[in-house]
């Protein structure tokens, strides 16, 4: 006979092998395509991973009876363009998925001109069409502080935002939103919206890409289209970043893939001016020349 102050055990105490659930899951393979297409971002790749470890351990207490309600699962990444916020985003509802936390495990990226109407009347149907599109899944909201014009007292953002409160807490079993954008300006927009604030359960920083990495970022931006640097090439590539970063409006990767598509446009143009054959390995190499004649080498 237990006694008076004694907790009753649960119901099922048969113990659960959770690495057996991790398996089961298949999200390992998602966090692993994760690694390959994302160099570096260490805290990232490791903040995902125990977002992913804390849902497993919830689906399985949910089995159990140990927990009523679906968690919140609401996010914001925060960074400078190019850091792989949308990348991260779409792998992301593939682990949502696979632990059944959505049903369908697609993402709706969209900004502000996506939510927001021009005249009275025009921002509530817009916005529910949005959502309607990403029931079942992750909406994306790219720039979200965009949405909060104070500025502007014609502004319509305000019911959008309105809305997506709403659906954020009523359909937190449906629909998981993410918002993105950078950290100074999306500190300002939560504490102009403390309900947003307050909706968000998770948050992670995408630091900037270090030189040694955008390096590896470009020859694997080269390689998955059966391109390459030659030695000379590449250690102009390398100079070419660390003066880039220097300027204005860089966006890491983004900026990195902009910069290859100007160097395979002036290797076609060498390789079209030159006479006589062309072997394989002439049109698969980016020499030092298409680097060097782009102007970040000839501005101060």
């Amino acid at each position: 006979m237990s006694e008076p102050n004694e907790t009753p055990p649960p119901p099922d105490d048969t113990p659960v092998d959770l690495k057996a659930e991790y398996d089961a899951s298949h999200i390992h393979e998602v966090l692993e395509k994760l690694d390959r297409e994302l160099i570096g971002l260490k805290p990232v790749k490791t903040r995902i991973r125990e977002i992913a470890a804390l849902l497993l351990v919830e689906r399985m207490r949910k089995k159990m009876a140990l927990t009523a309600e679906t968690p919140t699962l609401h996010m914001c990444f925060t960074g400078n363009p190019g850091t792989g916020k949308t990348t991260v985003a779409m792998r992301m509802a593939d682990i949502l998925h696979k632990l059944e936390y959505v049903r369908e495990g697609h993402m709706v990226p969209v900004t502000r001109d996506d939510l927001v109407g021009q005249y009275i009347g025009h921002t509530a149907p817009k916005t529910k069409e949005i959502i309607k599109k990403a029931m079942g899944g992750v909406l994306f909201i790219d720039e979200a502080y965009y949405l909060y014009k104070p500025e502007n007292e014609r502004d319509y953002g305000q019911e959008s935002i309105e809305i997506l409160l709403q659906v954020m807490e009523n359909n937190r079993d449906d629909l998981v939103v993410i918002l993105a954008g950078y950290k100074d300006k999306i500190d300002r927009f939560f504490h102009s919206n403390p309900g947003m604030r307050s909706r968000i359960a998770h948050h992670v920083d995408f630091p900037d890409y270090q030189p040694d990495e955008l390096l590896a970022i470009a020859k694997l931006m080269l390689a998955q289209q059966n391109y390459r640097l030659s030695p000379d090439a590449e250690k102009a590539f390398a100079e070419y970043i660390v003066r880039r970063m220097e300027q204005p409006q860089f966006a890491n990767a983004r900026s990195i893939r902009n910069a290859l598509d100007r160097c395979r446009l002036r290797q076609a143009n060498r390789l079209f001016a030159r006479s006589g054959g062309l072997r394989k390995v002439d049109l698969m190499t980016i020499e030092a020349e298409d680097v060097l004649a782009s102007r970040v080498f000839s501005e101060t």
